[in-house]
């Protein structure tokens, strides 16, 4: 996790736990959030192909609230299980993917865009496979300048503001530069071995 995550983390959770409390007061599990995460990412990625920008958006943006709610309730309400985490991971990867297919089909015609959204979806694939192969092998490799949740930010921002071309360049760059930041991690835990 990214220094600048770690240090909004306590800030999001106190903000959000009269939130995390109505939830489980309902009994909302932490997996139907995580799936109603989906729903609105898709959703607003619906409108990112028909050049929606600023609804999309918002659809993401609320996507990755659940997204973000579902762990803390899950950990505030002692509700962890291995089949929510896993669940949460593989859901993480489809509203990674969804949204930038979304954007290489409404800039189609574009090469520069075209190019620049498939780098982002290579990067962003492969920071998170660098990370799951690392703790396959028992490292924990939660290391590198872009992770998920500065993905999603400037994936949101960019959307609000019209800047799509910017936030994607951003996190063509970046999230490669992670991946290879996590590969340099891995050897030099492992090179002794």
């Amino acid at each position: 996790m990214s220094q600048i995550i770690k240090n909004i983390k306590p800030i999001w959770e106190e903000k959000a736990t009269p939130i995390v409390d109505f939830l489980y007061r309902i009994n909302v599990s932490p997996n139907v959030l995580t799936i109603l995460g989906l729903v609105f990412i898709i959703v607003g990625s619906f409108f990112l192909i028909y050049g929606y920008l600023f609804t999309s958006g918002i659809f993401i943006l609320v996507g990755n609230i659940c997204d973000a709610l579902d762990g803390y309730l899950a950990r505030k309400y002692n509700q962890q299980t291995k089949f929510g985490a896993f669940l949460d991971s593989v859901i993480d990867r489809y509203s990674d993917i969804v949204p930038m297919f979304a954007i290489l089909y409404l800039y189609r015609e574009d090469t520069f865009i075209f190019s620049i959204t498939s780098l982002a979806i290579i990067g962003s694939f492969m920071t998170s496979y660098t990370r799951a192969r690392a703790e396959g092998l028992s490292v924990d490799c939660k290391v590198g300048i872009m992770e998920r949740p500065e993905r999603s930010i400037i994936l949101i921002l960019s959307l609000l503001s019209g800047f799509v071309i910017y936030g994607i360049t951003l996190i063509a760059i970046f999230s490669n530069i992670t991946t290879f930041q996590r590969i340099h991690y891995f050897y030099k835990q492992t090179k002794n071995e």
